[in-house]
């Protein structure tokens, strides 16, 4: 999360930070823009807000909170749970292909091959970014959702 707050924050954009409390690990980045840091005690929480908050989802290789975070997301799409569509890119293919066979399940019939569809494989930066930008819809003209004040903050 991190590198894309950090990316918004180059840009002069402002992103927000959903954080989980762990004993020893995840501590709110600096890149977060303030009054937009929120911590979660539950995943369930934390993934909940995330679902209803994104409007894309770029995966990077990762650990078990990465593949967490889009099983979830590609479980909703596969079964229309979502209120709108939610583009899915995994970044790095080499990565996702080797550690996880989707072909398999596909062949295994635990998914229908339709179900490939509901994420695609980028490379490279500007693709990534142009497949992002293809499927994105304009941004919104208000705010979606107002949040009560933020529980963490960045750099603290």
């Amino acid at each position: 999360m991190e590198a894309a707050n950090r990316g918004a924050h180059l840009a002069g954009g402002r992103s927000i930070g959903l954080n989980i409390g762990l004993p020893h690990e995840q501590r709110p980045n600096r890149y977060i823009s303030a009054g937009l840091c929120f911590e979660f005690h539950y995943f369930f929480m934390r993934k909940l807000w995330f679902a209803h908050l994104a409007h894309a989802l770029i995966a990077f290789p990762g650990g078990f909170g990465t593949f967490d975070e889009l099983f979830e997301i590609l479980t909703l799409a596969q079964t229309r749970k979502l209120v709108r569509p939610i583009p899915v890119f995994l970044y790095g293919s080499a990565y996702w292909k080797d550690v996880v066979d989707f072909d398999a399940l596909v062949r295994h019939g635990t998914i229908d091959a339709e179900d490939l569809k509901l994420f695609e494989f980028v490379d490279e930066p500007q693709r990534a970014l142009a497949r992002l930008t293809s499927r994105m819809p304009p941004p919104p003209t208000e705010p979606r959702v107002a949040f009560a004040k933020s529980s963490c903050h960045p750099g603290a």
